[in-house]
């Protein structure tokens, strides 16, 4: 993508929106998890697995109109959430057992590896997920 497209995504009040619509996504998997497995008792991997499946809904929808503007979802969109947001993890995982295995304290090492997973969402967001062709399904 040109480097326009790249400083475009960029914009500050997207990227505040990016996150806050990650924090509630945060609070929309904990509320889910605990009511799956302690109160439904749900197994806890097929809770937290259908729980982090609901946040991802969750922030797909929200990212969807509020932090990108489309009027309606996109099942190939949704997807390439889906996906985006694996690798999200892979980061945070990856950058968090370097970290702390580097002698980094564990509260320190997750903020970082929160931080770095953000970075890695909101670019594949922009420049994949809603990028070219964004009036396109």
């Amino acid at each position: 993508m040109a480097r326009g497209g790249w400083v475009r995504g960029l914009n500050a009040g997207r990227v505040l929106r990016f996150a806050v619509v990650g924090g509630v996504g945060t609070l929309v998997n904990t509320a889910a998890l605990y009511v799956l497995h302690r109160l439904l008792g749900v197994p806890l991997v097929v809770a937290s697995v259908l729980a982090v499946e609901l946040a991802v809904v969750h922030n797909y929808m929200v990212n969807n109109r509020w932090t990108f503007g489309m009027r309606a979802p996109s099942v190939r969109r949704f997807g390439k959430f889906n996906v985006s947001m694996l690798a999200g993890l892979a980061v945070n995982v990856l950058v968090l057992w370097a970290l702390v295995h580097g002698g980094v304290h564990l509260v320190v090492a997750n903020v970082v590896a929160i931080g770095a997973a953000l970075a890695v969402n909101y670019v594949s967001s922009t420049l994949w997920v809603w990028g070219r062709n964004r009036g396109s399904s």
